[in-house]
């Protein structure tokens, strides 16, 4: 037989490779359109990830404005002010280390009628977290709430909004609902009052649960126009437990509540 010339084995075992590539290439494929193409695969896929409450389908314009209390407190009860002087009722998700430093503050709103909600008891990465120790941190932020309130939470929302299956299934099984959110107001960053008004009223829709932060800079400024905004615009704003469908229910693949 005829030795192979060092470039026509070279030519060959590149075709060789190529022909392993391609199909591989076209089992891949296979492979994508059968995943995609079976309802009982997508489906399997979806039910595999758990996701929080993040708005609620809703026949009404109702919405929820939610706060998040965990550092400062410089404006707790020019808040309760603002929201009493428009009739509004609200859901504070607060910090156990929250509690401890500003249990005056802690009663004064659920004195003003607002929810008071659980945000963990020390703001921890919680997917990070086992499930024994996620019990136990908000076990710890439920009995502070409810030392200086009288209500246990019934509600929880994640530090950071991180969460995972694991989570999602702990609160679930200490029967309390894990709540994100559909607009965020990203008061966070300092944006000024004009910027966060904007950012919340072209979001807005009915079912919204509206995120703000408690001590954020330009919040109290904003606060009533975006409450004005609202009631002009025939949206009833309530707390988050009202807000929620109950009996059975379905999320979908977006955080939406949704009535089966």
């Amino acid at each position: 037989m005829e030795r192979l010339s060092k470039s026509r084995f070279g030519a060959f075992l590149r075709r060789r490779e190529s022909r392993k590539g391609m199909v591989m290439f076209l089992a891949l494929v296979a492979l994508i359109v059968t995943v995609t193409e079976s309802p009982a695969i997508v489906a399997r896929a979806s039910a595999e990830r758990r996701i929080p409450i993040y708005c609620v389908q809703r026949e009404d314009k109702a919405v929820s404005l939610t706060f998040d209390a965990a550092w400062g407190n410089e404006d707790t009860q020019t808040l309760i002010d603002i929201l009493g002087k428009y009739g509004v009722k609200a859901t504070f998700f607060v910090v156990g280390a929250w509690v401890d430093k500003y249990p005056e503050s802690v009663k004064a709103l659920a004195d003003a009628g607002h929810e008071v909600m659980n945000h963990s008891d020390d703001h921890a990465h919680f997917s990070q977290l086992s499930e024994s120790r996620i019990k136990e941190n908000v076990n710890a932020c439920c009995d502070k709430i409810e030392a200086v309130t009288g209500v246990r939470p019934s509600l929880f929302r994640a530090p950071y909004g991180e969460y995972d299956n694991k989570v999602i299934d702990t609160l679930d099984s200490m029967g309390i609902r894990t709540i994100q959110w559909d607009v965020d107001s990203l008061d966070w960053k300092d944006y000024d009052a004009a910027t966060i008004y904007k950012r919340v009223t072209e979001n807005v829709q009915p079912g919204s649960i509206v995120l703000f932060h408690n001590a954020a800079k330009h919040t109290p400024e904003a606060l009533g126009d975006i409450i004005e905004y609202l009631q002009a615009n025939g949206y009833a704003i309530m707390p988050v437990s009202e807000l929620l469908l109950d009996g059975d229910y379905t999320i979908d693949h977006t955080g939406r509540q949704c009535p089966r």
